[in-house]
């Protein structure tokens, strides 16, 4: 999704994620006024303090003022720090539930988002951007609300000494507080979402070059993959080069208007009310644009806050592509069929399928046969239920996929893809993915069935060795037979196989092959593979 919300309507929809910590942040808020009010009013009392050692305000003596001064002191410490924690804490509980949304939704979304190739927007989305919006709950929302509250209050302190003076000070925080972030937003919105989409992409390409290193070295494409990097990080440098523009224009904005405020304070308060009057004021006006001038400076970073946020809340609006199905309805018995089947994958220009059947008997190995780019994966993927058909039916038994329960469909399905991806844990652990509760034992068994127990064994700590992030520490041929052992464990009714002895050798994959055959009691095989030696155990083949 690329919807592009307004900032309100990012920040009311992110606002509606603090629901269960309004007690707490209505806390930070009440705390946040007091403690600001006391900063503002040491000021305020020095301001006193002069005007009764010019004589000119008797109202409190020097001792009272200096006393009060301590206590404000002391109050504005212990509020700052109380405030700050509270905020703190709702920003990173929220955090926290902002990112198990976020994996909730993605396990909706996949495999059919993460087949995209946007894997570095997604990544900069369930980091960066999410850090981001810590920004927003721990600096955005108590502030705005305490600068409203706390320029209510002095505007009622000031305007108590001449209605035209609160007038006057009303006007200038709204301008400060209100007017000067509004327009330098909408002048710096462009450049946040800009600035994200281009962090994305940047992710992208790193992912890229990460991924495909073998490949860039072997065919000499280091300048060429470098020159594209460099290209999002000038545009990154550009984007962020007028970020602060818009950044210091808003604060020399900022501090002209307070210091317009002072003197129109001044001057005006002069010809209202007396001398002692006229300093309270003057220095209450001053040193009362604390909240109002962070709420000026906030529209800065705010900017690219409510693109994170704007990715972020797209992310969890988006619909997937195929919504699971809850129902009473298992995986009945019977031979496996897509009927006419018509398919293609989101944003396509061609079917992948055209009024394709297929039936599978029960309890049978059954080979697909055909060259890359046929549809032979697909299939799988439809089997699975990962795609629906624009046209046709995908049936188990005489029960449409469609109506059968997901999670009840996935457990009976052992599924090996192409591409095995290996955890940074041990080789114990990685199996054990299929089978959370196994022994060693049974880890032992379907290794030993996958023709990878000799090489796991020849490791100095055998079961228990750490496998390096992204599995580099194993060859290909080794990561798809410990996929091949994964499904092994899972023992499942039906077992589903894209291309599994691809980066395997001769020898291995016989022995493989020769497992299947031997498991293939009550189950129902489907072998998906370009290669005529994987068909040699099938019942029966279809050639696409």
């Amino acid at each position: 999704m690329n919807k592009s919300r307004s900032g309100s309507q990012v920040m009311f929809g992110l606002i509606g994620m603090i629901r269960p910590l309004i007690t707490v942040m209505l806390v930070a808020i009440f705390m946040g006024c007091i403690g600001n009010l006391m900063a503002i009013f040491i000021t305020v009392l020095g301001g006193m303090g002069i005007g009764n050692v010019l004589g000119v305000d008797t109202t409190m003596s020097l001792t009272t003022i200096f006393v009060l001064a301590i206590v404000c002191a002391v109050l504005r410490g212990i509020l700052r720090y109380a405030e700050q924690a509270s905020n703190h804490y709702i920003a990173f509980k929220l955090l926290a539930s902002i990112r198990h949304q976020i994996f909730s939704a993605l396990r909706k979304l996949a495999p059919a988002k993460l087949d995209g190739k946007e894997k570095g927007n997604l990544i900069s989305i369930i980091t960066s951007d999410i850090e981001l919006l810590e920004v927003f709950y721990a600096h955005t929302i108590s502030p705005i609300v305490i600068a409203v509250l706390t320029s209510i209050v002095m505007v009622i302190f000031i305007g108590q000494y001449h209605w035209i003076l609160g007038a006057i000070a009303l006007f200038f925080y709204i301008v400060i507080g209100a007017i000067i972030p509004i327009i330098n937003s909408k002048a710096g919105q462009k450049y946040g979402q800009k600035y994200r989409k281009l962090y994305g992409n940047l992710n992208t390409t790193v992912l890229d070059n990460l991924y495909g290193l073998d490949e860039i070295l072997q065919y000499g494409k280091e300048k060429e993959r470098e020159e594209k990097m460099d290209r999002f990080t000038d545009e990154l440098e550009s984007v962020n080069e007028k970020l602060k523009q818009q950044e210091g224009r808003q604060r020399v904005a900022t501090d002209i208007v307070i210091l317009m405020a002072g003197v129109v304070m001044l001057l005006v308060s002069t010809t209202l009310v007396p001398v002692g009057e006229t300093i309270i004021c003057t220095i209450a006006m001053m040193s009362s644009f604390g909240p109002t001038g962070a709420l000026s400076a906030l529209s800065n970073n705010l900017n690219q806050t409510l693109a994170s946020g704007n990715r972020v809340l797209n992310l969890l609006e988006e619909e997937p592509v195929v919504e699971e199905v809850e129902s009473n309805i298992s995986v009945p018995n019977g031979e496996l069929q897509l009927s006419n089947v018509t398919f293609a994958y989101p944003n396509a220009e061609k079917n992948i399928l055209e009024k394709f059947s297929l039936q599978i008997k029960e309890n049978t190995i059954h080979g697909i046969l055909g060259e890359s780019g046929c549809g032979k994966s697909t299939i799988l993927k439809l089997l699975m239920r990962f795609y629906e058909t624009k046209d046709g039916q995908v049936l188990y038994g005489n029960q449409d996929v469609n109506g059968i329960d997901t999670r009840k469909l996935r457990k009976q399905i052992s599924y090996v893809t192409q591409e095995t991806f290996l955890f940074e844990d041990t080789i114990e652990n990685n199996i054990k993915i299929a089978k959370a509760d196994a022994t060693r034992e049974e880890v032992i068994e379907a290794a030993k069935k996958a023709s990878i127990h000799e090489f796991i064994l020849s490791l100095p700590l055998g079961y228990d060795t750490k496998l390096a992030e992204l599995g580099d520490s194993v060859s290909g041929g080794e990561r798809q037979r410990i996929g091949i052992a994964r499904a092994f464990l899972h023992d499942a009714p039906i077992i589903l196989l894209d291309e599994p002895t691809s980066n395997i050798d001769s020898l291995n994959e016989g022995i493989i092959l020769k497992t299947l055959l031997e498991e293939k009691e009550n189950k129902t095989i489907i072998l998906v593979s370009h290669r005529k030696s994987t068909m040699s155990i099938a019942d029966k083949v279809s050639r696409m």
